[in-house]
This record gives structure tokens, C-alpha cells and sequence, in this order.
């Protein structure tokens, strides 16, 4: 996937123009062409809702057929690799390549619902949520009207395209699509940032099974080098971050007991905004501890 400046989109030709963007929508190249004769843009926003108008001001037949497009989620089309390659990715970050015979079951039956109900796939935005998340957002909206559902559904592919968008053209004025998750330890005993505490983000795919997302070592500022999350939205979802503040106190040479008091502390957080900045800190003692959503 090469990235492109919105300079030279502005300066290629409308055919160079959907050769760089005619996946951003599903199989809707004419989409990335439409925009291209309202060229020149100053900002990737300008970019957007150009694409946006021409979705808007489509005929109701190619409006459809955009939304039929989109292949189901975990259903056959991803199952034998026939889709985008940004739905391959898009799926994938969601673990639907990873199901069991039994997840692939359940998918394939709440996609039959949905079909037979609103004759669509069923479209969401999937680096938007978690897998519980993802699966409540589907059996929620089976509740729903058919006039509502198709709205959803096209709010669901815009936000699709804004991700893909972003990803494929730098400039300035770049779309709201990433969040992030990040933290930093602070040592109350010595009044300093912790260092060297290991922190582990995992993901609640279950109400009992988690998911290590990620792994980091604090710096010297207590802080990891890195978000946990970041670049990216942050799915919706539960999370847990675990430090071993343990093995942080063992090594500044306090005598715990064999089971230390606080060993492994972890913070359970709930995430609801994609694309929100996310600081879960630790602020502890051998014996004590706390936290809050930072900034």
C-alpha cells in the first residue's frame, strides 16, 4: 500500500487519482472519481468530503449496490480470501481469520438474520470494536428498522473509508480515525517515575477470556517509549493493563513477603471512543495503589 501527498493527487490524472483511491469505498471506484473533478484540495479533510458528497448525491440503485458490496463479516468471501485486501487486513485486526468452528457458526447465522431481514451484509467498521463489542453491535442492530438500519450502514462505510483514506494519503488537514492508549508508573515511595516495570494491555474477548494486546518496559520517565495502542482507533472494548510492580520493588531492595502484598496489579478499564486518548496510570507503594484517566 503506497502512500501518497494530497500534492500529488491534486496534480496526477483522474485515472492515477482512482488508481490510488478507487478501494477507499468497497468496489467503488467511480466514488474516488467523482471527488477527482473537484480537485484541487488544500486539506485531506476537503479530500473526504468530496468523496462523502458523491456518495450522498449518488442515485439510490448505486448507493445500494455500495452497500451490497461489502463482504460479510467472518462470512464465506472472507473465508476464501475474495475482498479487498484493506477488508482482509480490516478483518484480520479483529481476529475473524482466527475463529473456531463454533465463532464461524455463530457469525454465519447472525449474517443469514441479517441478510434475510434487510437483504444487506451487515457493515460495521470493525477496527472501530472489540470482539464482544462487535458481536453486541450485530445483535443489536438485527433489532432494528429497515430506514435506520440502511443509515447505519452507510455511516459504516464512511468510517471504513476515513481509515482507509488516511492510511493512503498524507497532507495536511488528515482525518480524526487513530486514538491510543498509554500510561506511566509512578513510585510514591521514592517520589520518582518508576522504570523497568513490565505492563502487559490485554483485551476482554469473553466475559472470562483475555487477549494480551500488547507488552512494554517502562522508561526512565515510568513511561513505555510507545502507546500500547496508537496509530490506530482504540477498539471498543474492555481492557486490563497489569503491571508487575512486584518485581519493581524487589529490585529497589524491599523485603516483601513471599506472596507479596501487591505483586502483579491490574487496572480494569472500559473503552468507548475510538478515536480518545486513553492514559491509565499507576501511582504505587508496596502496599498501596491508584489510578485515574489522564491526559
Amino acid at each position: 500500500m503506497m502512500t501518497r501527498t494530497l500534492s500529488e493527487l491534486n496534480a496526477a490524472s483522474v485515472g492515477e487519482v482512482v488508481a490510488a483511491l478507487g478501494a477507499v469505498f468497497e468496489h467503488a471506484p467511480w466514488v474516488a472519481e467523482a471527488a477527482a473533478a473537484h480537485r484541487p484540495f488544500a486539506r485531506v479533510e476537503d479530500l473526504f468530503a468530496a468523496m462523502r458528497a458523491a456518495v450522498r448525491n449518488a442515485s439510490d440503485e448505486r448507493r445500494l449496490a455500495l452497500l451490497a458490496g461489502h463482504p460479510e463479516l467472518a462470512g464465506r468471501a472472507a473465508r476464501d480470501g475474495r475482498m479487498e485486501p484493506a477488508s482482509v487486513a480490516e478483518q484480520a485486526s479483529a481476529g475473524l481469520d482466527r475463529l473456531s468452528e463454533a465463532e464461524y457458526a455463530r457469525f454465519a447465522a447472525l449474517n443469514a438474520a441479517y441478510r434475510e431481514k434487510f437483504g444487506l451484509p451487515y457493515i460495521l467498521c470493525i477496527k472501530r470494536h472489540g470482539r464482544v463489542s462487535l458481536l453486541r453491535n450485530f445483535e443489536a442492530r438485527l433489532a432494528s428498522t429497515p430506514e435506520a438500519e440502511r443509515a447505519a450502514a452507510e455511516a459504516e462505510v464512511l468510517r471504513i473509508a476515513a481509515i482507509r483514506l488516511n492510511a493512503l494519503v498524507s497532507g495536511e488537514g488528515p482525518l480524526r480515525t487513530t486514538g491510543r492508549i498509554s500510561t506511566h508508573v509512578l513510585d510514591t515511595v521514592s517520589g520518582r517515575p518508576a522504570a523497568g516495570v513490565e505492563v502487559e494491555l490485554a483485551e476482554f474477548v469473553s466475559s472470562t477470556e483475555s487477549v494480551v494486546v500488547a507488552r512494554a518496559v517502562t522508561n526512565a520517565d515510568g513511561r513505555t517509549d510507545a502507546p500500547l495502542i496508537g496509530g490506530r482507533p482504540v477498539p471498543i472494548a474492555t481492557y486490563e493493563l497489569r503491571f508487575s510492580i512486584g518485581d519493581h520493588y524487589r529490585r529497589a531492595g524491599f523485603e516483601l513477603p513471599d506472596p507479596a502484598f501487591l505483586d502483579v496489579v491490574p487496572l480494569r478499564f472500559g473503552v468507548g471512543d475510538p478515536e480518545g486518548h486513553y492514559h491509565v496510570p499507576l501511582v504505587a507503594t508496596p502496599w498501596s495503589y491508584q489510578t485515574y484517566r489522564g491526559s
